[in-house]
């Protein structure tokens, strides 16, 4: 079935603009509109794809029919601290912490540590509209930069340095994380799926 272009439109089941806002610039052609996650339930799962489908099967309760639904999780994994802060990430230093927060007690943690490697994951849960489930997933390996450094990007991006780079992935800013973030990795495997899913006339 061929999707007119004012129906190529995706939900994703996050209530982060930053977020938001990378998706929209990844998948070229479709417009991503966010659903209220504020009554979701909390992230239970054990593994960033486990939450990742969770709010994709919530999002899919919410969405308008005949919408892709995705649902995200993503986050950090630092060696050093036996893969921390993992699942949660965006919750390391408390529920709700900023940035900042959470940036100041994983250096903190890490101190001078010379072991500072860490990999940025990203797991993408979808349900189609006919309730089909599938996944994409995404990665960079690199390490921990020993102060915040940059001001683009969001999350622990001022601090995680790719390998192959020397500076961090928020002074290589948006350009570089459209073509070789762990998001942009999965974005391109999400946007096969939906090219699948409504071919061009």
């Amino acid at each position: 079935m061929v999707a007119p272009p004012s129906e190529r439109r995706v939900a994703l089941a996050s209530g982060n603009p930053h977020k938001a806002r990378e998706w929209q610039d990844l998948l070229p052609g479709w417009d991503v509109a966010t659903l209220d996650m504020s009554q979701a339930p909390p992230e239970s799962g054990s593994t960033f794809s486990e939450n990742a489908i969770s709010k994709a099967r919530y999002g899919a309760l919410l969405a308008p029919p005949g919408l892709w639904v995705m649902g995200e999780d993503s986050g950090l994994e630092v060696d050093a601290l036996g893969g921390a802060p993992g699942i949660r990430s965006a919750r390391f230093a408390s529920p709700g912490a900023s940035d900042a927060e959470n940036l100041a007690k994983l250096l903190a943690q890490l101190g001078n540590a010379s072991e500072r490697r860490a990999q940025f994951t990203c797991e993408v849960g979808c349900v189609s509209p006919t309730g089909d489930e599938c996944h994409a997933s995404g990665a960079v390996s690199g390490h921990i930069a020993g102060a915040v450094s940059g001001e683009g990007g969001f999350g622990y991006d001022p601090i995680f340095v790719p390998d192959g780079e020397t500076r961090t992935v928020a002074d290589l800013g948006a350009t570089w994380k459209g073509r070789h973030s762990h998001r942009a990795q999965a974005a391109a495997q999400v946007l096969k799926l939906l090219n699948l899913w409504y071919p061009d006339d």
